[in-house]
């Protein structure tokens, strides 16, 4: 992973100065998991580029990796794109290499740190798994970049799998120094929505002091905050009222105060499906009890609340969620035996695991769809010929209910994530085939309100074992 700061000030070669790096000394700086490379490709007075190149050890990162879940096995440890695209570990490495200039210092020539230059940035790859090109062009352009993006293909020889998540940025502005590399250090993180550490209150205070003087005025401030501090509430929430320096935070635009509606919305179904899963399994008598793909841990909430539950396990494959899940919990102010009834952990749900057997109950709630296909077989196995848990209690969206959503073809998925959704024939047969194949009764529910013949938005399928 390459980033280019190239300019054609005259002379070109006071980026030397101004970055406290020697164009003839090739740099090496350690990082946590690996190690960046600065030097300079070229260097003349008419044009000079600097480079930093990171050379991420995935060893190192897997040793290092954040985990919930002690000592179990996670894929995305070992499987992922951090050693190959601009992420949190590009901002370290700049804050590292040319912390001076992103102080605003120049020791050498202090009157070039006002002086804006006209500079190119590339990089070679960078994530935007949620917004894609609009975002990257929502999040430089209103500071003034010419923003170039080539999007790459997931594969050139399979045309047909469509476009990936990665782009290779080019970005123009005169700018001064400080202000180019404050807007890298805040905004690549951003665009890749995640961190490679454990994100706190501290984390704040870099955002803000990166942010001075251009993130308050930045149409796209409340999107930039929640993602560099991974959409967790609280701490997003102070950064706001600390930018806005204690005014009301309440003057969101109209497109997203729509958008939360819209989510209140979804959510008031998503409510009556966690209500309705935590009712079937608390009447099933579980006492131990495993929810598979827990997200932010809103059914784990519910659980908590029951004393039947003596442990209440939750996996998913995202770090993330995980870290959300735990916040919303507020696990850290639990006393220590509430805090014994609960475990998180990473995993995916088509290894066979250890960790996920012994349960009486496991939960499944909206998480089959999000597989592919030819990975459902997998799944089926890991759950009900490996672990076996004495009731499962699985949901999935009614493909049939889409007509009754605004804005959504009958053929179309509710969500991009989505691989596939099922009718309500589709499902009964697939729910008949696995109580057939691994000796589980089957009973099916609808959930949320009912329209003739077209069913209910999701629907719910209770696996007890034995006949």
């Amino acid at each position: 992973m390459i980033l280019n700061i190239t300019t054609t000030h005259k002379p070109a070669t006071d980026l030397g100065y101004l970055l406290h790096k020697h164009p003839d000394k090739f740099q090496t700086l350690e990082l946590s998991v690996g190690k960046a490379h600065v030097f300079y490709p070229e260097k003349s007075e008419e044009k000079t580029t600097i480079s930093i190149l990171l050379d991420i050890d995935p060893i190192d990162m897997v040793r290092g990796a954040r985990n919930l879940g002690g000592d179990g096995f996670a894929l995305g440890h070992y499987v992922n794109d951090r050693p190959y695209v601009a992420s949190s570990f590009m901002s370290v490495a700049l804050s590292k290499a040319f912390s001076s200039a992103m102080n605003g210092k120049c020791k050498d020539k202090p009157e070039l740190v006002d002086v804006k230059l006209p500079f190119e940035v590339t990089i070679a790859v960078i994530p935007a798994p949620k917004g894609g090109e609009i975002l990257i062009r929502k999040f430089f352009e209103p500071l003034g970049y010419k923003v170039e993006l080539i999007r790459h293909q997931l594969d050139s020889k399979f045309p047909e799998w469509g476009d990936s998540k990665y782009f290779t940025l080019k970005l123009n502005h005169t700018i001064t120094t400080k202000e180019l590399l404050s807007h890298l250090y805040v905004l690549i993180p951003t665009l890749d929505n995640d961190k490679h550490y454990f994100v706190s209150e501290n984390e704040i205070e870099k955002l803000l002091q990166k942010g001075e003087g251009w993130l308050k005025e930045h149409p796209e401030k409340e999107q930039i905050i929640r993602r560099y501090l991974i959409n967790l509430n609280s701490l997003s929430r102070q950064a706001l009222e600390r930018l806005s320096e204690g005014e009301e935070i309440g003057d969101l635009s109209d497109e997203l105060i729509e958008k939360t509606e819209k989510q209140k919305r979804k959510e008031t179904l998503h409510d009556k499906r966690i209500k309705l899963v935590a009712e079937k399994i608390t009447e099933s008598g579980a006492e131990r009890v495993l929810d598979l793909g827990c997200g932010e841990g809103k059914l784990i909430r519910q659980l908590i609340k029951q004393k039947q539950f003596s442990e209440i396990v939750g996996m998913d494959i995202s770090y993330n969620e995980l870290i959300k899940a735990k916040e919303r919990l507020h696990f850290d102010e639990m006393s220590p035996k509430q805090k014994e009834r609960i475990n998180l952990f990473q995993g995916s749900l088509t290894y066979k695991d250890q960790r996920l057997e012994g349960f009486d109950a496991a939960a499944v709630v909206e998480v089959i769809e999000h597989l592919d296909l030819n990975r459902l077989k997998a799944f089926e196995r890991v759950l009900f010929e490996f672990a076996k848990p004495k009731t499962v209690v699985l949901t999935t969206p009614n493909q049939e209910f889409n007509v009754m959503w605004d804005k959504l073809d009958a053929e179309e998925m509710r969500h991009d994530d989505h691989r596939f959704e099922w009718t309500r024939k589709e499902f009964l047969e697939w729910s008949n085939k696995i109580g057939k194949t691994y000796n589980y009764k089957v009973e099916l529910f609808t959930i949320g309100d009912e329209v003739e013949n077209i069913g209910a938005p999701s629907q719910m399928a209770i696996f007890t074992y034995g006949n």
